[in-house]
């Protein structure tokens, strides 16, 4: 792909349908429950991107017998029943905060020495909290620096179980992938949330996915988890659907442009939480309508708004970018985590739609979009496939919008600027 890509606008209001690929999310917690199975699992539905791909490398590199079709896309996993099978390996995760953070409580059922790398940003992300929990768990799991982030060294030896706290207030991947490991364990897991849960809707999705592989768990509010153990997955056939944050960019495609964009393979029932965006569109002023089997928008005048969105926070910059066209300001609330993703996307956020002359407040953990005198501009993506797809959706409705990097989108979505197109 070229080093930057200008978004032709829209020559009218929107008439599209489109089906996203499969869930980021879903697939690389189906991936880890079939791969603690016991028996085969065939995934479909499994998503095709730098996230999944070294989800599947590391589990290869971990002993599992993988056949994986990119074309077809369905993925067949013969399981370790809870105990990986080799006994020192190095994993390279790229930027990849789920295979990480599943991966790093995944290799302590094992035996053997593991390290865990990626790139330089990950290498800034914090993964201390998980590696304390562990601890509380009788694993031996460090900071190879000392300094709460990546490189991680495991010295595995199974995981006895026992009880630990959690912290929730910087990513709910820590407790996703101690819930999923913990089943694995010698004995029962009690896992405590300590603080504020961001993401609550994707520990529903990881408790949902364990389920569909046999697992139950006992959970207290979303605050305490009591994990019987030794429990065994079962392998099983499983369908991913569509990836809800990424159908947030052609729901905001409508919002933006006019017209109606249906997102096919999603309904309001999605095990997916980003769901809930089409509900900030709607406080905005756009016409949702959900039905069995896919959610369509319709364009409207757009009002600011005030939205918390700590529940969704992957789709804060799709709603910046439509709150550029809205009629006043609109307030992003409770997600500070988001300063610890990819990027610094509160801080990316307020550079990039400044550029684009709107007004932004920018505080701890939020933003206050005001439009201005908005106008075409030179979009950096800090290696942030969200900052890139978002922003790109801008162009829809504003000429003169030019994307460095798009290929970065490989992450989640490679096919991404082709389908923005087509909508068009």
């Amino acid at each position: 792909m070229t080093d930057s890509i200008e978004i032709q606008p829209a020559k009218g209001p929107l008439d599209a349908s489109i089906r996203p690929p499969g869930s980021k999310s879903i697939t690389n917690r189906a991936l880890v429950c079939a791969a603690l199975a016991q028996g085969r699992s065939i995934l479909s539905g499994v998503l095709e991107s730098e996230d999944t791909r070294v989800m599947i490398e590391g589990l290869v590199k971990l002993g599992l017998a993988i056949e994986h079709d990119p074309g077809s896309r369905p993925v067949r996993i013969s399981g370790c029943a809870g105990r990986p099978p080799a006994t020192n390996d190095d994993l390279y995760v790229a930027n990849s905060g789920t295979t990480i953070r599943f991966l790093t409580a995944l290799v302590t059922l094992g035996q053997g020495t593991f390290r865990l790398d990626g790139t330089r940003r990950m290498r800034e992300r914090p993964i201390q909290d998980l590696l304390d929990a562990l601890g509380q768990l009788g694993a031996d799991a460090r900071s190879e620096s000392g300094s709460g982030c990546p490189p991680v060294v495991v010295r595995a030896a199974g995981l006895p179980g026992g009880r630990a706290t959690i912290a929730g207030d910087i990513s709910s991947q820590f407790l996703s992938g101690l819930l999923m490991a913990a089943p694995c364990a010698a004995g029962p897991v009690e896992l405590v949330v300590g603080g504020e849960l961001v993401s609550k809707p994707y520990i529903e999705m990881t408790l949902a996915v364990m389920r569909a592989f046999g697992v139950s768990v006992e959970v207290d509010r979303l605050r305490r988890f009591a994990i019987a153990a030794p429990q065994q997955y079962t392998g099983r056939q499983y369908e991913i659907e569509p990836d809800a944050s990424a159908a947030s960019y052609f729901f905001a495609a409508a919002a933006v442009a006019g017209g109606r964009v249906t997102v096919e393979g999603l309904s309001g029932d999605s095990l997916q939480g980003d769901v809930a965006f089409c509900d900030c569109l709607k406080r905005m002023g756009c016409e949702v309508v959900y039905r069995p089997d896919s959610i369509t928008v319709v364009g409207r005048p757009l009002r600011g708004n005030e939205a918390a969105m700590h529940a969704i926070s992957a789709t804060v910059p799709t709603l910046a970018a439509v709150a550029l066209f809205a009629d006043g300001p609109t307030t992003i609330t409770h997600v500070g985590h988001i300063r610890h993703k990819e990027t610094d996307r509160i801080a990316a956020l307020a550079a990039e739609l400044r550029k684009l002359g709107a007004t932004i407040d920018e505080w701890k953990d939020g933003l206050k979009i005001t439009p201005a005198d908005l106008h075409g501009a030179r979009i950096d993506t800090y290696n942030d496939h969200r900052m890139a797809m978002s922003l790109a959706v801008v162009g829809l409705a504003l000429s003169g919008v030019v994307i460095h990097d798009p290929g970065c989108t490989k992450k989640t979505y490679p096919r991404f600027f082709e389908d923005l197109a087509a909508l068009i």
